[in-house]
């Protein structure tokens, strides 16, 4: 590929791993489940595009990178529904409020 494929490839790799880690620190910083769920969730799922955005132009065929895109989709659909489960869990358990437990 060329120089300028390859320097977007990295910039945006580096810009997914800046999410991952703003996602996890964010999961041990935060004061509640919700809000665990809530940056852990936001954080991963641009850092998952940036990831996807980045490998783009380092697909071998349209149909590698539809593939990509497509699992990022799916992913962006299953990531909402299961915080979406586990914070209505939480609610039901009467651990969704202030305050780490």
């Amino acid at each position: 590929m060329s120089l300028a494929a390859d320097i977007f490839t990295v910039l945006c790799l580096l810009a997914g791993l800046v999410f991952f880690a703003a996602g996890s620190i964010g999961l041990i910083r935060l004061p509640d489940p919700l809000s665990r769920l809530h940056g852990l969730t936001k954080a991963d799922n641009v850092g998952l595009f940036f990831v996807v955005l980045g490998l783009l132009p380092q697909a071998g065929s349209v149909l590698a990178a539809v593939k990509m895109l497509l699992i990022w989709l799916l992913l962006q659909v299953a990531a909402g529904t299961v915080a979406q489960i586990l914070a209505e869990y939480a609610q039901a358990l009467g651990r969704s409020g202030g305050g780490r437990r």
